[in-house]
């Protein structure tokens, strides 16, 4: 960890050369590619000069020269530049033009990797300002050779880069990364079943991450298949990713890793390309794992359009079981995992992803949220959710949740849920890290897999059938019960009213003809002049002042419309329990809107008897409404289903006693008087 915090220091020298020429928010666009291309020429060191020579020897006689200058660098790119940064360095004065010279020496897919960063503007820049050998000269103090950095180190150096400039510019830096720590839990939960399937001679397995990042969940994974399972498993990582710089950089990894960057897609700048939402760029593709840590919160207006279009196609595309709410997209993500599983028969898949709490309860009966949690839990697809310390994220302190999914559970798991409460498991960091004060150790990550693998109900482990958490909404409704009366304070609210202000003579002239005008101004005086009729009476029956008004404007003659009746009684009324209540046409009860109500049933329980057990002892004018039911199985009230997962673990903790209380009281009050008696 000292390595990695002297480099990081180092590396942030660059940074500080650029104060008062490059805004804050800035420094990362020269930084973060600048590591990148070292790392890269860290990379070709060792055979740089091998390179150049099949290069001067082959160029223009071999078809597939670039086959063999792979072959030749050891990994899936190369540089046929004469230049390295160290030789750069050997020409101040001409270090632009040769800095160009050596960018344009790699093959293609570092050069699509530099065109993500865009870094042409911030070389021109550099130049302009003559730092260019400055900031060239401090990054080449540190050594990234893969064989002094390895990809974990390096992993967390660009996410430590990453999260000091995202402070720097207010920026949400969650939104790129998971601390490894917390991805390494999710794997060991993720592969916990599947050893022997990952072990298995001649296995294939391909392992996905529609919001990639920087690539850290696809490379703690790989690692682990290979170095913690000891797997001779052929495993491929696919990602998109939307932030081109993020994407640049987890494509860097990927071609320094000797994988097939192309399976990492992403990072246009034309939204609609490059989003997972808008743009599957796997459309086809089916994958054995999935983890993902979509951004918390974030709205997914930017993709809108593209969302409806597919929600419209039902499950024929990726979101039939309903959208969430435009505020937060994470339900998004997981239905598109969702989509990306392989059929049971296909030997099925499994997911792993990293959500805040909003996901196990946001959203009513009949909501997207509601129905997707249907969705999935009536397939019988959530596995366990885990609930992670506070305070594990760089850029927020808040609770997080990993849901476990599968279509091809354990015989012991199938119907059932596994909900693990390892809030308690992690230590304090030393020095904190933005928001990030508390990390999961070994240890805490062995009690985790321990309480996953064992599957058993204790203090920190429950299970439920995958119905305990439906149930049914029904609506209930109670009578309106209004008192009327033509007081001089509703009068005055009635006058105020938009629509019978409107019937006010028009103060310009030419708006309204003058025998409109007239007219207007005639009903208006009928009405009040027929108001005034009823003093301070108060009528606690709506038909009986409704009878006694019109008489009232008969003798006035005048006519109202039922809209306008409407409005008035509307103004010259207000709630009373004592009141008669209001009836319709059909002489039935009108509901109250202000105390319409609902109530969750059990799922299991019938809606009517608990009704009559749980409403109307208390409520005895209740009703349920009868039109409200669900719209896929046609029985009284909406499905609903809602994971409360923090009363599941809930702990009653009494109060202290009153002496205690005031034995603290004390203590802190003599104190106070000592340090005064000091003074």
């Amino acid at each position: 960890m000292t390595n990695f915090n002297n480099k990081v220091s180092l590396i942030w020298n660059i940074a500080e050369l650029l104060r008062g020429s490059w805004k804050r928010h800035e420094y990362q666009d020269v930084v973060l590619p600048l590591v990148v291309l070292k790392r890269l020429d860290d990379a070709l060191s060792d055979n740089k000069y091998q390179i150049l020579d099949q290069y001067n020897q082959y160029h223009g006689k071999v078809k597939n020269l670039e086959l063999v200058l792979k072959e030749t660098s050891g990994t899936n790119f190369f540089n046929v530049s004469d230049y390295t940064f160290e030789k750069l360095l050997d020409e101040p004065k001409h270090i632009a033009k040769n800095f160009r010279s050596y960018l344009n020496g790699f093959s293609e897919d570092v050069k699509d990797v530099i065109d993500k960063f865009d870094f042409e503007k911030q070389i021109e820049r550099l130049e302009g300002g003559n730092l260019l050998y400055m900031v060239m000269k401090e990054i080449n103090k540190v050594d990234l050779n893969p064989d002094q950095v390895d990809n974990h180190e390096m992993g967390y150096i660009f996410e430590e880069l990453l999260r000091k400039f995202s402070e720097l510019s207010n920026e949400t830096a969650g939104e790129h990364y998971t601390p490894r720590e917390v991805i390494e839990m999710m794997v060991q939960v993720l592969f916990a079943p599947d050893e022997d399937r990952i072990n298995r001679k001649h296995a294939v397995k391909t392992i996905y991450d529609p919001a990639c990042g920087t690539g850290g969940m696809l490379s703690v994974a790989k690692d682990y298949i290979t170095n913690q399972l000891q797997s001779k498993t052929d495993t491929y990582v696919f990602g998109q990713e939307l932030n081109s710089v993020t994407y640049a950089i987890s494509k860097a990894d990927m071609l320094i890793k000797g994988e097939d960057p192309d399976r990492i897609k992403g990072g246009d700048k034309d939204h609609s390309k490059a989003s997972t939402l808008s743009n599957d760029q796997f459309f086809s593709e089916k994958f054995d794992y999935e983890l993902c840590n979509p951004p918390f919160g974030v709205d997914w207006k930017k993709d809108k359009n593209a969302v409806d279009d597919e929600a419209e196609r039902g499950f024929a595309g990726r979101f039939g079981a309903g959208l969430p709410r435009i505020s937060d997209g994470q339900f998004l993500f997981l239905q598109h995992m969702i989509s990306k599983m392989r059929n049971p028969v296909d030997g099925g898949s499994r997911i792993a992803i990293v959500f805040n709490g909003s996901p196990l309860f946001t959203g009513d009966a009949g909501s997207g949220e509601s129905e997707i949690r249907r969705w999935i839990l009536e397939h019988d697809w959530l596995e366990a959710i885990i609930a992670m310390p506070d305070q594990l994220f760089y850029n927020t302190g808040i609770s997080t949740y990993v849901w476990v999914l599968s279509n091809r559970k354990e015989k012991k798991r199938e119907e059932k849920v596994q909900l693990i409460d390892a809030r308690h498991l992690f230590k304090k960091m030393r020095k904190s890290l933005g928001n990030k004060r508390h990390e999961i150790s070994d240890e805490n990550r062995a009690e985790i897999l321990k309480l996953y693998n064992q599957f058993k109900v204790d203090k920190y482990s429950k299970i439920f059938k995958t119905t305990d958490f439906a149930f049914r909404q029904i609506t209930i409704e109670r009578p309106l019960r209004l008192n009327f009366q033509a007081s001089k304070e509703r009068i005055e609210c009635l006058k105020e009213n938009k629509t019978f202000a409107g019937l006010m003579p028009s103060k310009k002239k030419g708006e309204k003809g003058d025998k409109e005008n007239e007219e207007w101004q005639k009903l208006r005086e009928q009405i009040l002049k027929a108001l005034d009729s009823f003093g301070d009476k108060i009528y606690k029956n709506r038909k009986k002042f409704i009878e006694a008004f019109n008489s009232a404007l008969d003798k006035n003659g005048a006519t109202l419309s039922a809209a306008l009746t409407k409005i008035i009684l509307q103004e010259l009324s207000e709630r009373d329990e004592t009141a008669d209540v209001c009836v319709d046409k059909n002489n039935k009860p009108e509901p109250d809107s202000e105390l319409r109500d609902t109530e969750n049933v059990p799922w299991g329980t019938d809606a009517r008897k608990y009704f009559e057990k749980e409403v109307v002892p208390y409520v005895s004018d209740a009703w349920i409404d009868e039109s409200k039911v669900d719209e896929k199985d046609g029985k009284l009230g909406r499905v609903g289903y809602e994971i409360p997962f923090t009363r599941h673990f809930y702990t009653y903790e009494p109060p202290r006693d009153v002496e205690e209380i005031e034995k603290d009281i004390k203590e802190v009050e003599d104190s106070l008087l000592g340090m005064m008696e000091k003074l």
